[in-house]
């Protein structure tokens, strides 16, 4: 294939040599005339394990050229990739400078081609950068339209400098977000080769996938430095620690716990975390990220309950009280939390949880909802369909099948459905159905 490559920064290089290395034709642009002249000479711009011998090789395999014209390099390539750079400017935002004058710089040279040409942006960027700031700019100035006399997708790299040659022949997936199966089946070709899987997405979710997989990065880096904090402060070995949990692949270092809902609750997070960062504080430890976690999950009831008062309406159901389906703790249940809410904000509330009956509960959890929650208690009603029936507001807390089944039969029109489990049957119901944050 022939392959523009624009910005030979980390990224840019490392993909310009691998590239060639597999048999492409490659054109590397850049502003800096001293990279290309290293290029030219068969040395690499960027020290990285590996490069030196790989730009020596690829360099005089001739199937590598350099310049600064944008035009011509696009005008000798059937794809480009992008891969200038975004870094931060004074105020914390993202400096889209490089990569703005570059997209005009491409919509004039679009303009001048007969074939419709693929503009794959790699350079991580704002969600939404591409559809909202990019493509109108080369629509503009090619005086074409996206899909078809050019083709724009956004194709996130995972290369860590130190190791990139290797994440370039093994990543851990390769993601494609784009509008058209065009684009998709180009770079299929070019990366489909990879030990890796092919998935393909909308351009804003790659956009955002790649801010999410490198806050998750930051965060164990932290939590496990946080944690360390504390193990010296105990006497305890970091490093066994760590290692202890990272052999649980079932719920620590596996996809447990990272899908979207609602804020979490029960007998053992909520009093784990406070007891944490309280003997942190007493050993003089700091410990923001931790101590910063129970705030962000109250955020979380926050929000549901704005969402349940901006609806207008008084007469509330709610569909779940436990902490979490399947069990009738209402220990630091974040529902219990939302019910107190609205009651004291003067909601009439009507509650309907298939493990949470009066009539079955036993032991503490009844001696609980007598002696702490007896207001609630007394709003716990037995007809599911009758509480839908009674209300104008439903908030279903729980995932349970025959809520989902009631739910689609017994909702109306002008209720306000707001889902906090992500409702398998949401396009079945006949009320307004929003998610608490999709």
């Amino acid at each position: 294939m022939k392959i523009s490559i624009f910005g030979l920064g980390y990224v840019g290089a490392v993909s310009l040599a691998c590239l060639a290395r597999d048999g492409h034709n490659v054109v590397g642009v850049d502003i800096d005339a001293a990279k290309l002249d290293l290029i030219r000479a068969g040395t690499t711009p960027v020290v990285e394990e590996g490069m030196v011998e790989l730009m020596e090789k690829v360099a005089a395999s001739g199937r590598i050229t350099v310049t600064t014209d944008t035009r011509q390099a696009l005008r000798d390539s059937d794809l480009s990739l992008v891969c200038v750079g975004t870094p931060s400017a004074a105020n914390g935002s993202q400096d889209q400078g490089a990569v703005l004058r570059l997209a005009k710089d491409l919509g004039r040279a679009i303009a001048e081609k007969d074939v419709p040409h693929v503009v794959v942006f790699r350079s991580t960027l704002v969600p939404g950068t591409v559809e909202e700031t990019l493509r109108p700019i080369i629509e503009a100035e090619s005086g074409k339209r996206d899909g078809e006399g050019f083709h724009l997708c956004f194709q996130p790299e995972f290369l860590r400098e130190g190791s990139s040659i290797r994440d370039y022949d093994k990543p851990p997936f390769t993601v494609v977000g784009a509008n058209h199966a065009y684009p998709v089946e180009r770079l299929r070709e070019l990366f489909g080769h990879l030990p890796c899987k092919f998935l393909q997405t909308s351009v804003r979710a790659a956009e955002m996938m790649k801010y999410c997989c490198n806050n998750f990065h930051a965060l164990k880096i932290t939590f496990a430095n946080e944690t360390a904090r504390l193990c010296e402060a105990l006497g305890v070995d970091a490093f066994e620690v760590m290692n202890l949990v990272c052999q649980d692949t079932q719920l620590n270092i596996s996809p447990a716990y990272l899908k979207p809902g609602f804020a979490f609750g029960g007998s053992c997070l909520p009093k784990d975390l406070r007891a944490t960062t309280y003997f942190a504080k007493m050993h003089d430890v700091e410990v923001p990220m931790l101590s910063g976690i129970l705030q962000s999950n109250r955020q979380h009831i926050d929000r549901a309950i704005a969402k349940v008062l901006e609806s207008g309406h008084r007469k509330i159901g709610m569909l779940g009280l436990s902490f979490k389906t399947g069990t009738d703790d209402l220990r630091e249940s974040p529902l219990v939390v939302l019910a107190e809410q609205l009651i004291g904000k003067g909601m009439q509330l009507s509650i309907y949880d298939p493990d949470v009956q009066l009539s079955r509960l036993l032991g503490a959890n009844r001696r609980f909802i007598e002696t702490q929650l007896p207001h609630i208690g007394d709003l716990l009603k037995a007809d599911l369909a009758e509480v839908i029936a009674s209300v104008d507001v439903l908030v279903v807390g729980v995932s349970n099948p025959l809520i989902f089944d009631v739910l689609a039969t017994h909702s109306r029109p002008g209720q306000y459905v707001l889902d906090l489990v992500n409702l398998p049957n949401a396009e079945m119901i006949e009320a307004r159905v929003e998610g608490l944050c999709w």
